[in-house]
């Protein structure tokens, strides 16, 4: 097979182009959730997706670019989601049960089996690095800024703390799955720390006013 470089490899401007890769996308998470990680091939890809090989790699390095696209673009869907919560639930206009819709958004970006998360998480983490949440960070609050009003001061590091703390933990839950830990009961637990936190918050902004 011909090797395709970065230069080569094209970018999904064209609704065609679009169709294929979420083709591809799609046929990666079902055989995922069937088979596993260790199991995914190119060649399966291709085959569920109804493309040949060779269409995948011109859009695609490989299994794992594959992996961290899918991971991408559900990790990208969430963000996008709890902005529009976040702008919708000013002080001015509240929306009840907030804090909950934004940590059941994050607790789901990543749906399918815990294995499939994972491995999602995995390959996000890898394409990554260090940088994958810091990005989605910066990109959250930029997304934000200007359109509504929290009542409190959000300070990089009260931000940090908002946007990594949930992150990490439901991580940590992903990873360490023989804890078997409850859904609905971790979910409790999570919006009980956050709302503690911008309790915390607003209660140290009154307090310096």
């Amino acid at each position: 097979m011909p090797q395709v470089t970065e230069k080569t490899r094209r970018t999904p401007r064209q609704t065609r182009s679009e169709a294929t890769v979420d083709a591809i996308l799609e046929a990666a998470f079902q055989l995922l959730e069937q088979g596993g990680v260790e199991a995914l091939t190119t060649n399966h890809i291709a085959e569920r997706a109804g493309v040949s090989v060779g269409t995948l790699y011109q859009y695609f390095g490989g299994k794992q670019a594959i992996l961290a696209a899918l991971a991408q673009r559900r990790a990208a869907a969430a963000r996008d989601r709890i902005a529009e919560i976040v702008i919708a639930s000013s002080v001015e206009s509240p929306e009840i049960g907030a804090v909950r819709r934004i940590v059941r958004t994050l607790a789901t970006a990543f749906e399918g089996s815990p294995a499939t998360r994972r491995a999602l998480l995995d390959a996000l983490t890898l394409e990554g690095r260090d940088d994958v949440v810091m990005r989605n960070h910066l990109t959250f609050f930029d997304m934000i800024s200007g359109k509504t009003t929290l009542g409190f001061d959000l300070t990089p590091e009260a931000g940090f703390v908002l946007t990594h703390a949930v992150v990490g933990l439901l991580r940590a839950a992903t990873i360490e799955s023989d804890l078997a830990l409850d859904p609905d009961r971790l979910e409790d637990e999570l919006v009980r720390l956050m709302e503690s936190y911008i309790s915390a918050l607003l209660v140290t902004q009154n307090a310096h006013r």
